[in-house]
């Protein structure tokens, strides 16, 4: 496991700052909202089931409640979930110099997200792993809920907030079917997967996704897909009124266009895809979410928490 280098302490210490501040501030928003009711109260305790143990019964508090109560452990977790991240070059789209929580590219948004669930999960001792895949699964961890392991994950979450640079050593394609599969037959245990990606892809690249997907499924694991894309640039088109010359970053297929021209078509194409993934997520029980990068993380945070309750 890698070490926490000096230089880096105040860099985690502000994405799990950050992480909180956003968890505290949803969960105080749903109390005032129409899901007040969901589960979002924390405790340290759970009540004593007959025949179990007596060892971990907190006395000190049957003596004040006349109810027993058995302490909980950061070992002791409702639910295992795995985070799963594209991190494939179109996810460093839109490219700055300088992506930033205000400010972010696919893979900054995602990262911030990431972090934020992380945060849920550890309050509701739950473990959660990370894998980073792009054309393979480049890493993968465990699923734990120590304090000692989320500080692991937000080191990992911070490498992938630097700027983008070709030195950077990104893997340049997306192979999303591939990796899930694997997944599927390496998490052993029943597991919430959540995967994160922007992949727009092809009619038969889709059926390998969705057949991967299934994969997930027919092993027991519930499945969570946030489709992330900058809905701005990428499904807007909202350029200067010009030709442009576009690079995919992942084929370096060029193509000069006037975004204007093709607008309504290209809007069309979007949609129908869109659809269609709706569609077939309905189909295998997937939960797919499309996610705008520049709208916040509500748009995370608020499905999950769906999913989480209606898992409990």
């Amino acid at each position: 496991m890698p070490t926490l280098q000096k230089d880096n302490i105040e860099v985690y210490k502000s994405l799990e700052l950050l992480a909180r501040q956003i968890v505290e501030g949803f969960i105080t928003g749903l109390h005032k909202s129409p899901f007040h009711g969901f589960s979002v109260e924390f405790s340290e305790h759970r009540l004593y089931n007959v025949g179990e143990s007596t060892r971990n019964i907190d006395w000190k508090l049957y003596g004040r409640t006349d109810k027993l109560f058995v302490k909980r452990y950061e070992e002791e977790t409702n639910l295992r979930c795995q985070l799963v991240i594209d991190n494939s070059l179109s996810m460093y789209f839109p490219t700055t110099e300088t992506p930033s929580f205000e400010h972010p590219n696919k893979i900054t948004f995602t990262a911030y997200a990431a972090a934020v669930l992380i945060e849920l999960l550890k309050k509701q001792r739950d473990a959660f792993g990370l894998t980073l895949f792009s054309d393979k699964i480049d890493l993968q961890t465990e699923c734990r809920s120590s304090s000692v392991h989320q500080k692991y994950m937000y080191q990992i979450l911070d490498n992938l907030l630097q700027p983008f640079s070709p030195q950077n050593g990104i893997a340049s394609k997306t192979s999303i079917a591939e990796p899930l599969h694997l997944i599927a037959e390496k998490m052993k245990r029943r597991s919430l997967i959540v995967i994160f990606t922007d992949g727009w892809v092809s009619p038969q690249e889709q059926d390998k996704v969705f057949d991967a997907l299934r994969h997930l499924k027919h092993c027991k694991h519930e499945v969570m897909l946030f489709h992330v894309f900058d809905q701005d640039k990428e499904i807007n088109l909202n350029y200067g009124n010009q030709p442009y010359h576009f690079i995919d970053m992942e084929t370096n297929a060029s193509v000069k266009i006037h975004p204007s021209e093709i607008m309504q078509q290209y809007k069309a194409m979007v949609a129908t895809q869109t659809a269609t993934m709706k569609q077939r997520a309905i189909q295998y029980k997937v939960d797919y979410i499309p996610v705008n990068i520049n709208l916040g993380f509500h748009q995370v945070l608020q499905p999950y928490l769906i999913k989480r309750n209606r898992m409990a």
